[in-house]
This record gives structure tokens, C-alpha cells and sequence, in this order.
């Protein structure tokens, strides 16, 4: 593994940990490195910043590629459940940068092709933007809520709406 790589997954541990501990918005930079005893300036040779740092755990974790086929919803709903407290806390950030706008951009392609093959419907922006909207709405109040189904239950409800 690269020595990149190391300092990366490093960075990434501890910003779990502390998010264990108290919320995103309290957490710094400063801290985060001092958890992994690196220094800040290391830290930013790799990140932007935090949110940086929390879009590159999702996307290093959970690789979305767009040409997938979109079977790969169900894998996506595993791996959130799996790590669902992680989740919790991204999905409560707000405002701009937020884990909800990356995640956004990295399944809007996929949802697209989706709708598009179930509905056959033009590819507007509009439906686009419809049906993505709803679709990430409905997986955060999934993730969000406490009592909530777990993931095979969660997949086959959808799977019954998009297949109908």
C-alpha cells in the first residue's frame, strides 16, 4: 500500500473516532491529526478539508461508478447500513460541502440511467433532479432513523416502487 494511501486511512480513522465522540461541526483539523499524530500540514497535502477528508471515506470505502449496473443499490444500501452511525452523523451535516451534496453527484448518474430504463423517460433535468431528490431523501430518512428496517428489508421496498 502507498505510503499516500497509509496517510490517508490514517486521517480517515481518526475522523471516525472523533466522530464517535462529538459532531462534525465541532470537530477540527487540528484535532484530527493530533488523534493520528501527523501534522496539519500533511493533512493538507491529501485533503482540502474535512469535508474533503469525509467524501474520500465514502468514496474510498463505497467506489461509485456511474457505468455500474445499477444493481449495485443494494450493495450501496449494505455498506450504509453497515456503517449507519458513521452515516448518521455525515448525513446531519448541512450547508454547503455537505456529505449530502457529494453523495448527490456520485449516484445522480446512476439514478438517471436507471429512471430512464424503468420509465423511459426523457433526460431532462428536471426529472433528473426529481428523481434523485427523492431517492437520496428517502435513503437519509432511512439511514436516519434509529428504529429503522435493516437493508434487505429496506432494498426490497424499493425495488417493489421502481418495479411497479
Amino acid at each position: 500500500m502507498a505510503d499516500s494511501t497509509i496517510t490517508k486511512k490514517a486521517l480517515a480513522n481518526s475522523l471516525k473516532e472523533l466522530l464517535k465522540e462529538k459532531p462534525f461541526e465541532k470537530i477540527s483539523v487540528g484535532e484530527i491529526c493530533d488523534r493520528c499524530f501527523m501534522n496539519r500540514k500533511s493533512f493538507y497535502y491529501h485533503f482540502k478539508d474535512k469535508y474533503d477528508l469525509l467524501n474520500w471515506i465514502f468514496d474510498c470505502e463505497f467506489m461509485i461508478d456511474a457505468s455500474t449496473d445499477p444493481s449495485g443499490f443494494a450493495e450501496l444500501c449494505q455498506y450504509l447500513y453497515t456503517n449507519r452511525d458513521f452515516y448518521r452523523r455525515a448525513f446531519k451535516i448541512e450547508g454547503q460541502n455537505s456529505f449530502t451534496e457529494h453523495f448527490r453527484e456520485r449516484l445522480e448518474p446512476i439514478i438517471e440511467q436507471r429512471v430512464r430504463d424503468l420509465y423511459v423517460l426523457p433526460s431532462t433535468k428536471f426529472a433528473r433532479d426529481f428523481y434523485t431528490d427523492s431517492f437520496i431523501l428517502l435513503l437519509k430518512r432511512w439511514i436516519l432513523d434509529k428504529n429503522g428496517m435493516d437493508a434487505d428489508e429496506f432494498v426490497a421496498l424499493v425495488h417493489t416502487i421502481f418495479n411497479k
